[in-house]
Formats: C-alpha cells, structure tokens, sequence
C-alpha cells in the first residue's frame, strides 16, 4: 500500500486559491496562502523573499483549519518586476526545511527554482479557454484547385516540383517539392468542422511566399503565397475566424530566411548591397551562416540594426504589419527561438527576445508570443521575452515515453536515444521540473502539444493503441497550459516523422475514427467549461507504477484525474493530502461512476486497467 508522508500535503501554487492579488502590478500587494495536512508536525511557517537582493524571513500567520488541513497566510508587496520567494517550515523531528516550486528540500536551496510572481506583465487573457489546431496548410483542404503548384512549374533544391493528388502518401525523395493543394480557402471553409469539434483557435505553419512547401524558405514577408490563396484568403479567413470567435497565429521565421529572398540575392551579388549586413558570409558569396548547414537557409545577423528595424522593431516592421486590420492576427509562433539571435560567440538572443516582446505587446497587448523550442527554454520564458514555448520537454517527450518508451531521438538515428520506458515518477520529476523554472503566469501558458508537423503522429508513435492515445489526449486536455491538438489526430491519422506527418487530412467520415474523436469533442469541451482546468492550481497526488494522479482545484471546483497505463493493482488512490475529506462525493466526468471518499482514499471504481478518469469531487 502506498504511504502518505506529511510531507506530500505541504502545497502552494500560483493559482487563485493560493496568490489573491487584484492586479499583478508594482506596488500592489499579494495575499500568499500555503496548506498542510492537519496532523503535520509543523511549529512555525515563514516567507523567505529577496526584495533587492537582500534576504527576508518574516512568520506567516495561521489562516484556520478544517477536518483535514490546516492553512497560513501572509502578505507579499510587488516591489520587483519579478519576486521571487520560498518557505521555510520549522518541524518538530525533521529540523527546519525549505519549500520552493520544486519541492521540499533540508538544505538551502538556490533561488532558481523559487515561486515568482511577476508584476506589470500582460497575459493575454483570452488563452485561458484556448484550445488550438495546428494545421499544415497545404495538406489540411484545397479550397481553391486554381491557385495549386503545378506539375513542373518550377524548379526546387535541383528538381522540378511536383503536384501530388489529395490522400497519396508523401514521399521522402522530394517532400519539400511536393504539393498536394492546401490553402487557406481550404481552411476557411472547413471552420465548422473546427467549431463542431471544439477548438477555437488555429495555429498555421508558414503561409508566407516560399518555393517549399513548407515555407521556413521565406522569399517574402510582406506578402502570402499566392499557392495558399494570397492576401485576400488571409483576410477572409480572419473574417471567418471573428464571426465565429475564434483566435489565429502564424508562424514566422526570424532566424533564418530562403536563399531566393531578395534580401540575399542582393547580398550574394554584391558583398556591399545594404542588405549584406543581414548575413554572415565567410567567403563571399557561396560560403555562409546556414540553419544547420542547409544552404537554402541562411542565417540572418541581428547585429544589424536596420534588420532589427525591418523585422520587429520599426513602425511598419513585418512582425507588427500582420497584427494590423485587416489581417489582425492573435499572436506569433516563432520559428526555432532558440537559436535566435544566437552565433558562435555572438549571442543576442535575449536582447532580440526583448526587443520583439517589447514590439509585438506594444503593437497588440493581448498578441500570444509564442517560440519554437525542443529543450530547454526557461531562460526565456521569465517574464521579459516570451508569452510561451512549444512545451516538448516539460510536456509532450515526457508523456510519449512514459506511455510508449519513445524518443524522438531513436528515430533520428542518434545514439544516445533512451528508448526505454519512463517511470511514472520520472515523468513527473520531469514535469516538475520545468514547471518549477518558471513563474506560475507563464504556467498557465505554455503551449502543450502531443506532436506536431516536426514529429511522429501519437496514434503511431502509441503503436496504435488507441487506449493510449485516450490517456495522452486526457492529460493534453487536464494539464495546466493551453493544448493544442494537431490536425487529424482527432481522427485517428497515422504517420512517423517527417514527411508521414504531413499526410493529407482525410475528409471522407467513413475513414474516422467517430468514436476517437467524439473522446476529444468530450476532452475539449470540459478543458473549456471547467473553472478549475482553466485557472486551477496543480498538485500531483500519486506517482508510482503505472498510475499517476493529480489534483486541478479552483474555490469553485476540485478535479482529480488518474491514468493508468497498465494494471499495477492499485484500487484506491490516497487524497487527504490533497485536502479532501471523508465522505466527499466523486463523479467520474468520462463515465458513469460514483462513489464517495473512505479513509482518506478515493476508490478506484470503475478505472480500467489501462485508462483514464477524471473525477469531480465535492
């Protein structure tokens, strides 16, 4: 039987129930709350802050108890544009110990992982009840067959292009020169299909001029492919997306443009064109800074001010022209972030991250920023740069191996892929992990995916197995963060990496998976009706097995789920510590289960061997 400590009832988290403010700015003052259990042999709690880079211990006061658990509390003033602070809890037997977003330790921890509150940051409030798609665009509808690539009709890395027909497999000799009539037309009038299934907001890969079709080539910023229906699909779109209340990001590529831009045709032609300061040419002109050595991609050098201006910070700069009517986009999706900026011993790239959150937030408040970032992208995600990051490692990697033992490594041929099963400990070290490296405001926005068009698609990389793909979906859906769902996993698509990802969308719904995606259509519409996945704080309750369990809880409403992802036996889950009392009634929201809590556990009535449930408590 798995044994509480006291230990693990000790919980405090940005949420409303812990940090009451009523407004985030400098000067104001927050209300700090911590809980434990009533029983925990604690004589004192204190606060710990760093106003100005001196230490400060104050007592906290106790704030009542009830059958359960006990609370203190104390008030915090905002004199920083970021504070941090920890506890330090005095027991009986144990000696003193601290707590910080990343647990309790006996020692004195550095100020890294400590909980922040931020002050004088915007959030845009609309991500609360996000729920994004992110759609490759030439594979998702072909709205408009005129404006398709032709057979032939021009010529890409040494070949000539190629028009494929909707639904054949993408091929891996030419996948970037293969076209199969995506558009944003397409897009526009499949908007039903997105709303009946829940979503209400789009995340597009690159829609701007380029030979690919993927588009990270970009020949031209200020214009949209005319092969994806050119400015006035955009605006229609936009339209569309307004009528029905429904947010739009694009994805853009500062670090690096396509070798036809004109910016370096004219660099590459004559080493004292204006543009040459954009790039870093080692032999002028066929030797120079590349995206990884890929000579259809070479690096822009922000070193140049004036390619500051044209990018983000100038009055009429690409990134502020497409967040103006009529385009109005929502927010930016920013190619490979973490190399922005970044070169040999040159590294702007917090600079450039300031700079471009300084542009966008004045241009557009409420915009979502938002940056591509496959490791470890805390740094970043502070307060001062970025809204976001694509959360692979805090989410998305941890869940596929713990669920499948998969790497995105071992498909990429690296050798020191760990292709075996994650504990469920592990993963939620993990989670925690980088959960606890940034402040609880940007918790809450981070952008979780369970793949995307850069991996392998979840039913396959699940080998299929759709009781896994259930769980994963559940915990896309319940954990904190906006989820993004990409486009056809609803319905079952398969695909390994690249270019399999990319298949078309299959329109014909005798292929669907109804059952499968009428469990995202239930998923989706609980992530966007309850109080407590949408602003709720997070407390895992068990991890151990094969079952993990966490608690999502607002003043309003308590939820707690449990995954399993194979029999491990356990027929009740422990939730005292959680500050549930005896006799608390619990409904199974995917089912029809009920039962009420026993001894301080929750009875695992009705929970599959392998599966899923969330239960409301009350």
């Amino acid at each position: 039987m798995y044994m509480i400590n006291w230990t693990e009832s000790v919980h405090h988290d940005g949420s409303p129930l812990y940090v009451e403010v009523a407004e985030q700015r400098l000067g104001a003052t927050a209300t700090l709350r911590l809980r434990a259990a009533l029983d925990a042999p604690l004589t004192a709690v204190y606060l710990r802050s760093c106003p100005d880079g001196e230490q400060t211990i104050v007592p906290m006061e106790p704030a009542g108890a009830d059958s359960v658990c006990r609370w203190w509390r104390i008030e915090l003033p905002l004199r920083m544009l970021s504070t941090g602070y920890r506890f330090l809890l005095r027991t009986l037997h144990s000696g003193n110990l601290w707590y910080n977003a990343a647990g309790l330790v006996p020692h004195y921890p550095t100020d890294t992982n400590d909980f922040k509150l931020l002050a004088d940051y915007h959030a845009p409030a609309w991500l609360e009840g996000a729920v994004f798609y992110q759609i490759f665009p030439d594979r998702f509808a072909d709205g408009d067959p005129t404006n398709n690539v032709r057979d032939g009709q021009y010529v890409y890395m040494g070949k000539s292009v190629v028009a494929r027909q909707w639904g054949e497999m993408p091929r891996r000799e030419h996948s970037s020169g293969e076209f199969f009539g995506g558009d944003l037309q397409g897009i526009t009038q499949r908007l039903d299909y997105l709303a009946d299934l829940g979503v209400n907001a789009i995340y597009l890969n690159p829609i701007f001029t380029a030979p690919s079709n993927h588009k990270y080539d970009v020949a031209d910023y200020a214009t949209i492919d005319p092969h994806l229906g050119g400015e006035a699909a955009l605006v229609a779109l936009r339209e569309a997306l307004t009528a029905r209340g429904m947010r739009l990001i694009l994805d853009i590529v500062p670090n690096h443009c396509g070798a036809t831009h004109p910016w370096f045709v004219a660099a590459q032609a004559d080493p004292a064109a204006p543009t040459a300061e954009f790039f870093t040419f080692r032999r002028h002109p066929d030797e120079y800074e590349s995206w990884l050595g890929v000579d259809t991609l070479p690096k822009l050098d922000y070193r140049s001010e004036r390619l500051r201006e044209l990018m983000y910070a100038g009055e009429n700069a690409i990134m502020r022209h497409w967040l103006r009517p009529p385009y109005a986009i929502d927010g930016w999706r920013i190619d490979v972030a973490n190399m922005l900026g970044r070169q040999g011993p040159l590294n702007l790239g917090h600079k450039i991250g300031r700079g471009i959150r300084r542009a966008i937030k004045a241009e557009q408040p409420e915009a979502y920023l938002l940056g591509e970032h496959f490791f470890d992208g805390t740094p970043h995600l502070q307060g001062q740069e970025l809204d976001a990051s694509m959360n692979y490692q805090g989410f998305t990697f941890p869940v596929w191996r713990w669920l499948a033992g998969f790497e995105l490594a071992s498909v990429q041929d690296r050798p020191w892929a760990d292709v075996l099963p994650m504990s469920t400990e592990d993963m939620v070290a993990q989670w925690q992990a980088f959960r606890a490296a940034i402040p609880w405001q940007i918790v809450t926005q981070q952008f979780n995916l369970l793949g995307s068009h850069d991996t392998a698609r979840l039913r396959s990389l699940l080998g299929g197995d759709l009781r896994l793909v259930r769980i994963a979906v559940a915990l896309l859906l319940t954990y904190p963060g906006v989820p993004c769902i990409y486009y056809g996993d609803e319905l079952g698509l398969e695909g390994l990496v690249d270019p399999d990802c990319r298949r078309c969308m299959e329109w014909d719904p005798t292929t669907w998976n109804h059952e499968l995606r009428a469990f995202f259509q239930q998923l989706i519409r609980l992530r966007r009706t309850s109080l407590a996945l949408r602003r709720g704080g997070f407390q895992v309750l068990y991890a151990g097995g094969h079952t993990v369990a966490y608690q999502r809880e607002v003043a309003e409403e308590r939820l707690i789920i449990v995954a399993r992802r194979a029999d491990d036996g356990l027929k009740s889950l422990p939730v005292r510590h959680a500050g549930v009392p005896d006799g608390a009634f619990a409904y199974d929201l995917l089912g029809e289960t009920e039962t009420r809590v026993e001894a301080g556990s929750l009875p695992l009535t009705g929970l599959p061997a392998v599966g899923v449930m969330v239960w409301s408590i009350t």
